[in-house]
């Protein structure tokens, strides 16, 4: 390969070359395990209630304690493991997820539990946040859309599973075996991690004075403020999720002031002028958004419109993730082979086209009719993500490698909440009901088509957003490569 900038990692990789299976093994489970807390949780939600003898309101804190830590503090991980180095970080990250996890199982009041689980949301904070930048430093760079997308199809596959796994252990273990399932796979993702990663190669105290705590408290008060504002109230919107709302923004607007003054700032503002990533970023808050949507609405329209089962419903609801699981790979292959920027654009025209067939879906179609173009959907998700995180992952520096990635799972996961509440909406108001959950079914099946258009709108302004920074960059990361 050519030689570039981050010579000495490459060269420190290349005698370990045969170890990429192993590293990436150690990535992609950390990648699951992180994924599947997202979503093992909230199948247990009812058990819960009655084990604890606790109201909705009170359990449902066992997800967004999980979620806040998760969102708040994925950006910081991602510094911290810059600074300190990223196989210290992650080992200590999957260790914490791990015990954290079997404080969970072992919780005997529901405070417990919620503290626990904030604890292995900030594990898998660290988690998510340096497998992307683990990948660009270990994997050789003509691999690294495979590697993205393994890493896809892990996340697609821990979501996914979450919610038919959890119903398997409540019936067959209880409630607790939600949690103590993670120790065993825990144990063997650190096994694997501190066998095969590479050495870091900074010492334990180089640059610790230069981690921005202002900059992280505030970020971290900013992305709680909105998390709060946009799940708390279950769609409905209040005077406390306008409190929270205007704390977000100012929260946000001081963070740009400390920043802008800090000497070794959390996030460098002036690389968001960057149309690279800052377009990444956008794009990824936006398809995440529409992505979220199939969730919100697929079940009330195959339920209530389709009249479907509750266990056909979520045979249906599993063909997303399945496709998404099946197309990561192969999506980075092709990434690797026709460029990322292309199979960006790509992906976006997927998504585009399933979603305003959605949008136009026409009375009587059945569960094919919604099935088919939600595939081309979600395998247009899996080709954008992987093409997407390659090409912002590939332009970050190698000092930066764990905010920028950070960064990224950050745009993805906010856009997922914004989804749930925004989208949510949406849906509620073109259903004209306030209880869509009554709702007469065609009432569902037109609230349906009205946001699967709005989610098609969203799509072609990332689409714009993709073809704009093309045209501006021509191919900028194969340049790079030569700096």
């Amino acid at each position: 390969m050519n030689p570039h900038s981050d010579s000495e990692p490459s060269a420190r990789v290349a005698p370990r070359r045969p170890a990429v299976r192993r590293v990436l093994a150690a990535l992609s489970l950390s990648m699951l395990l992180s994924s599947l807390g997202t979503s093992i949780a909230n199948v247990g939600l009812p058990t819960l209630a009655q084990a604890f003898g606790a109201s909705f309101q009170e359990v449902q804190w066992i997800v967004l304690a999980y979620l806040l830590a998760l969102t708040t503090l994925i950006v910081s991980a991602g510094r911290l493991g810059d600074i300190v180095g990223r196989r210290r970080l992650l080992l200590a990250g999957i260790l914490l997820f791990t015990v954290a996890s079997v404080l969970c199982g072992a919780a005997p009041a529901l405070w417990l539990l919620i503290a626990a689980r904030a604890a292995q949301g900030l594990g898998a904070a660290v988690m998510m946040a340096l497998t992307m930048a683990f990948v660009a430093e270990t994997v050789p760079k003509a691999r690294t859309g495979s590697a993205m997308g393994l890493l896809g199809t892990m996340s697609a596959i821990g979501t996914a599973l979450g919610p038919s796994l959890g119903g398997v252990l409540i019936s067959g273990f209880g409630w607790r075996a939600l949690f103590l399932v993670n120790a065993p796979l825990g144990i063997l993702a650190l096994l694997l991690a501190h066998r095969h990663l590479p050495a870091d190669q900074r010492g334990p105290t180089d640059g610790r004075a230069r981690f921005d705590h202002a900059g992280t408290l505030l970020l971290a008060s900013a992305l709680a403020a909105y998390a709060l504002a946009v799940t708390l109230g279950r769609g409905g919107f209040g005077a406390l999720n306008g409190i929270l709302l205007v704390a977000a923004a100012c929260g946000v607007g001081l963070f740009a002031r400390v920043e802008a003054r800090a000497a070794a700032p959390l996030i460098r503002l002036g690389t968001l002028r960057d149309p690279r990533l800052s377009g990444g970023l956008a794009m990824s808050a936006l398809v995440s958004t529409v992505m979220m949507t199939t969730l919100v609405v697929g079940p009330f329209y195959l339920s209530r419109t389709l009249g479907l089962h509750e266990a056909l419903v979520g045979l249906v609801l599993s063909a997303g993730p399945l496709v998404a699981a099946l197309t990561g790979v192969p999506a980075g292959r092709i990434a690797d082979r026709f460029g990322a920027p292309r199979m960006t654009v790509a992906g976006l025209g997927a998504m585009a086209a399933g979603a305003a067939v959605l949008a136009t879906l026409p009375a009587g179609s059945g569960v094919a009719g919604y099935a088919a173009p939600m595939v081309v959907v979600t395998a247009g998700y899996a080709v954008f993500q992987t093409a997407n995180n390659t090409a912002v992952m590939a332009d970050a520096a190698p000092d930066r490698r764990g905010v920028v990635s950070g960064m990224l799972n950050l745009s993805r996961n906010l856009g997922l909440v914004t989804g749930a509440s925004a989208m949510g909406a949406v849906f509620a108001l073109a259903s004209t009901t306030t209880d869509v959950t009554t709702a007469r079914p065609e009432a569902v099946a037109t609230g349906m088509r009205i946001t699967f258009a709005v989610a098609a709108v969203l799509i072609v302004i990332a689409l714009v957003i993709a073809i704009g920074s093309r045209s501006r960059h021509g191919v900028p990361t194969r340049l790079r490569k030569t700096q």
